[in-house]
């Protein structure tokens, strides 16, 4: 293509691309994005498509790096490092393109993170005016921190704070004190994030919209691991493009001709949107308001309020109405998010918690009280090698069974233990305590004690 030519011959006067490798608020000039001009030249002025967020903006400012300092230059042209000033939503990992080109681009596969968040805690500051200042520095926080993530929880109010374990979230918040200019902050003691999905294939569950004028008949399946395996690896991801997902679905996952191509959302917890129906009127028009409800429904799912995770979502029919006015957002994204959960509670759904991964150190004489202490936070011993007078243990163990863990280990071992944690992948909550985590996750998040039935999203014709 000519926007491949022009990279590889590295081309100022070809089209512009630009990789954002980092993105970082600065106090006085705001988001200042960062990334290598592979063709082209970006200009001050110039306007500039971002792939992934699929945005339009015009560039207020170009620098270049001096040191640790940005000199203001008017162009900058391929092969260099720009900064780039006036694009809100630019994230590493970003596309940037000239606007000329945001049709044909295929993006850079975007940058995928070793771990990922499975802790969080509930932040508030301790006078409630100071809260636009919190949350104002928290989405600060998330921009230059990636592997951190914020949300404010509609319902109940809270602002809750996602990390990859205690001690990234202890850094956060003293991020957070040292920034906020004397914020005072209280913090609730970390919670392990959970995630729902499904062990079999659900019924056709058929909903209406609340003005009963169209139908949506959906059915879930446990998506295959391999499907996720590509999701988490970033071989497969919505802005690739139709095209490029159709080939990954077909070549690497197998999938049939019919399902891989017509793929309508490729969703953040690895759930995937599949259009199954033939000939339906107006669907089509339809698209993007019922993939929105699609990922409406898998934000939060129905046993827990936690996020839906590995599920296949196959929307088998639909009737719309004729008249768009009776069709909108706010009458087929709850229809669409029924039928999803209606079908998601007959396919035996189960909560799934993060795993870590533990390596630990320590002198042989030690070892037997180390696997003691794994085996009873849940835990078991995948390997146990011996080095000299040192024994290093590899097992897994539950992240809900690690707050406290660092006492513990100093405790069984004296203190000569070395040890270290990562997050490795999400496993089924054992039968035995999972009616008791779900319930007491629906009691801190003030929903009702039973989990609802599948009939209460499931309309009969």
């Amino acid at each position: 293509s000519e926007i491949g030519k022009a990279m590889v011959n590295c081309d100022d006067s070809g089209p512009t691309v630009i990789c954002l490798t980092s993105a970082m608020m600065d106090p006085h000039a705001g988001l200042v994005a960062t990334g290598r001009v592979f063709s082209g030249r970006v200009n001050e002025g110039d306007r500039v498509y971002l792939v992934g967020a699929k945005k339009d903006y015009r560039v207020q400012q170009v620098s270049m790096y001096m040191g640790a300092y940005r000199e203001v230059v008017g162009s900058i042209g391929a092969g260099n490092i720009a900064a780039v000033l006036g694009m809100d939503l630019a994230r590493a990992g970003e596309t940037l393109v000239s606007i000329e080109s945001k049709e044909t681009m295929i993006p850079f596969e975007s940058i995928k993170y070793v771990s990922e968040p499975v802790i969080t805690i509930a932040i508030e500051p301790k006078y409630p005016r100071e809260l636009p200042r919190l949350i104002e520095l928290m989405d600060r926080l998330a921009i230059d921190d990636p592997n951190l993530v914020t949300k404010t929880n509609t319902e109940t109010g809270e602002t809750l704070l996602s990390g990859m374990g205690e001690l990234h979230l202890e850094i956060a918040v003293k991020f957070l004190k040292q920034y906020g200019g004397g914020l005072e902050i209280l913090t609730s003691k970390p919670l392990v994030v959970y995630r729902e999905t499904v062990s079999e294939q659900g019924v056709v569950a058929m909903s209406k919209s609340p003005n009963k004028h169209s139908r949506f008949w959906v059915q879930v399946e446990p998506l295959e691991q391999n499907v996720i395996d590509l999701m988490e690896s970033g071989a497969l991801f919505e802005a690739m493009g139709h095209k490029r997902i159709t080939t990954a679905l077909r070549e690497e996952a197998e999938w049939s001709a019919k399902e891989a191509k017509n793929v309508w959302s490729l969703e953040e917890h690895r759930n995937v949107l599949v259009d199954m129906t033939k000939g339906v009127q107006y669907l089509r028009e339809a698209k993007e308001t019922v993939s929105s409800g699609f990922r409406w429904a898998a934000k939060n799912g129905p046993l827990s309020d936690e996020p839906i995770r590995g599920v296949k979502v196959k929307l088998l029919d639909a009737k719309l109405h004729e008249d768009p006015v009776h069709r909108g957002p706010a009458q087929l994204m709850p229809a669409i998010k029924r039928a999803f959960w209606g079908s998601f509670l007959t396919a035996k759904p189960v909560l799934t918690e993060p795993i870590y991964k533990i390596g630990v150190s320590v002198p042989h004489q030690f070892v037997g009280d180390v696997t003691g202490l794994i085996s009873r936070k849940r835990g078991r011993i995948v390997s146990s090698e011996q080095k000299g007078p040192i024994t290093n243990v590899t097992g897994f163990l539950p992240v809900s069974e690690t707050f406290g863990l660092s006492a513990d280990m100093r405790s069984v071992t004296s203190g000569h233990a070395f040890w270290q944690t990562q997050f490795d992948h999400w496993e089924k909550v054992p039968e035995s305590i999972s009616v008791d985590v779900i319930a007491g996750i629906r009691k801190r998040r003030g929903l009702p004690e039973e989990v609802p039935k599948a009939n209460k999203f499931i309309d009969t014709a």
